[in-house]
């Protein structure tokens, strides 16, 4: 298992992102240290970054937006994300978009 994401016995998915807000476009960017970066093209003002986050996260794994929350991390670029349904392979894949 990676050191960017975490199962729990219950099955939920921890994972830890590092956040570019203002990119031009949004995608994965590899990995950044012990964190999956993601460029997002939202500005980060009034949670239009973390609303972006939790809106492309969603729909990459095909899961509803309220399977995605945010743990922690509101107005750092660290943040942690809580996921449900989705299976650990599916997780895995996105640092190699």
């Amino acid at each position: 298992m990676s050191d960017w994401f975490r199962q729990a016995a219950d099955g939920r998915l921890t994972l830890t992102l590092h956040i570019q807000p203002g990119a031009k476009k949004t995608e994965f960017a590899g990995l950044h240290g012990d964190a999956l970066k993601i460029r997002l093209a939202a500005p980060p003002v009034d949670g239009k970054a973390n609303e972006a986050l939790l809106k492309f996260l969603a729909e990459v794994l095909h899961l509803p937006k309220s399977a995605v929350t945010l743990k922690s991390g509101q107005t750092s670029r660290r943040k942690v994300l809580e996921v449900v349904g989705a299976t650990p392979e599916s997780i895995a894949r996105l640092a190699s978009h």
